[in-house]
């Protein structure tokens, strides 16, 4: 469906009053402010696209009441929605390609019950507050973004994918790493609809385009005392072989393996200090307390050296290790090199080792590389790219193709179109779903399309080459189509 609906053609007036007194705010410099995520920081081509989408107002539900009557006015007066958390979206998620009215959702912020190791909490609550409320009991969250500190659940179930815990874990969409969700049809008799099991997925990074989380419960992880551990080597490989023997050592308990050139460490300026002259190789971990012993015999077997070592935040660098990791990297390198950008490359066993050093190779005249470890739908892989001096969309997709050929499979992270980046499989239980959920076509139009294949109308970055990221409920890995287990949800419950 290409956007018929831009701003200035939306009835504000109808909707603000068939809203009551939800809270509502207008001014421009703050809706202006508001429309923008952390997509301006990770790729120019949609900081670029990005520049003049704007919403027009900003509106603050109090509680699930409110956003039932969002729901519904939006639905009678046919006024786009685009969901907010804390806006640290790095994909254009949060950004409004149609206007429209931005959905703050940070006061829903309950955590609203523990139990049978599992948590429930409302979509505006901050990943931080709820890890505060469940450690106590001996239990935390299995797996959070880099932006922990700031970032509500409903925007990391909305549009995130991985994070620290995923080299334990797996991704969020994989089997168990989401329990349910509830979210709000945008009908003019909104539905409140519990998702469970498979059924999750139709909602996940989807970015907000197929209904209005209100509430996520997900399962927990004991809660370890955490080491933190800087480790360097002589040469890249010998870190990203470490990093694969760390990860597939079951016994040794692990929530973050980082891995990364020397010169990505020295570019970041609050952490160069752990680095050592000539070390090209350099690993972040984050250990349970009791494996330490036997992660430090594995540092001296690959006759690595650990620069530093701290409890979970204490570390000289003065941050969780963890904001050094994940998106974090490109956010402290881009302080003093704001011109050096990076890809999404997903690099899988049995030949993940391989396919690196083919990269490796490939791109050996680039500042560096930098990759997360990950468990993806069964198997071990590691998550990242090469950085390099942005030139435009030719070298992006020149490096892009190299990617694939060495044998990653890549995700385009220069588009804010769900589809065209390629981490999320869509068939057409997601299309009748989206229907379902959103019949005006209404929430965040222009990002998830199943009709319409000008995406280049809306996102330079649509037309770079990306074979995505498949996945297989089986388990026989990203290669297969996704899985066909999952019930409609269409008509899922209504509460």
């Amino acid at each position: 469906m290409l956007l018929a609906r831009r701003q200035g053609m939306h009835n504000i007036e109808a909707f603000l009053s068939a809203l009551g007194d939800v809270p509502a705010i207008a001014d421009p410099d703050i809706v202006r402010r508001k429309s923008r995520d952390m997509t301006a920081n990770f790729s120019p081509v949609m900081k670029r696209d990005a520049l003049e989408k704007v919403a027009d107002l900003i509106v603050r539900p109090r509680d699930k009441a409110d956003v039932l009557r969002i729901a519904s006015a939006a639905a009678r007066t046919r006024m786009p929605l685009v969901m907010r958390g804390a806006g640290t979206a790095n994909f254009g998620q949060g950004i409004p390609l149609a206007g429209g009215a931005m959905v703050d959702m940070t006061a829903l912020s309950k955590v609203l019950w523990m139990r049978d190791q599992s948590v429930c909490a409302e979509a505006g609550a901050r990943m931080m507050a709820i890890d505060e409320a469940t450690r106590p009991t001996g239990w935390e969250l299995r797996m959070h973004p880099s932006t922990k500190k700031v970032a509500t659940i409903g925007g990391f179930v909305g549009g995130g994918h991985a994070g620290v815990g995923s080299c334990s874990y797996g991704i969020l969409r994989d089997r168990g790493n989401l329990l349910g969700l509830e979210v709000v049809s945008i009908e003019e008799e909104p539905r409140i609809v519990k998702l469970r099991a498979d059924q999750v997925n139709l909602v996940h990074h989807a970015y907000g385009t197929n209904g209005i989380i209100t509430e996520v419960e997900l399962p927990l992880a004991p809660a370890w005392r955490w080491r933190e551990a800087v480790v360097v080597f002589a040469e890249f490989m010998t870190a990203v072989r470490f990093a694969h023997r760390l990860a597939t050592s079951d016994g040794l308990l692990k929530k973050l393996v980082s891995v990364m050139g020397g010169g990505i460490l020295e570019m970041m300026r609050s952490i160069r200090a752990c680095g050592r002259r000539g070390k090209d190789g350099v690993v972040l971990a984050m250990i349970a307390a009791p494996c330490m012993e036997g992660f430090a015999a594995l540092v001296k077997d690959f006759g690595g050296e650990i620069t530093s070592e701290a409890d979970e935040g204490l570390g000289p660098y003065r941050a969780p290790l963890y904001e050094f990791g994940w998106g974090h990297t490109r956010l402290h390198v881009n302080r003093d090199f704001p011109d050096l950008v990076s890809n999404v490359g997903l690099y899988l066993d049995p030949d993940l080792v391989g396919a690196i050093e083919r990269s490796h190779r490939r791109f050996a005249h680039l500042p560096g590389m930098a990759f997360e470890v990950k468990r993806f739908d069964g198997k071990l892989s590691l998550q990242g790219s090469p950085f390099f001096r942005y030139e435009g969309e030719a070298q992006l997709a020149d490096i892009m193709r190299g990617m694939a050929e060495d044998g990653a499979h890549v995700a385009n992270n220069h588009t804010f179109l769900v589809k065209e980046g390629g981490m999320k499989s869509l068939d057409d239980e997601d299309a009748a779903f989206k229907r379902a959920m959103d019949p005006h076509g209404l929430m965040n139009p222009g990002k998830l399309r199943f009709d319409d294949d000008a995406a280049g109308d809306d996102s330079t970055g649509g037309d770079l080459p990306s074979s995505g990221w498949r996945y297989d409920d089986a388990g026989s890995g990203p290669d297969s189509r996704d899985g066909k287990s999952r019930e409609s949800a269409a008509a899922a419950p209504v509460a």
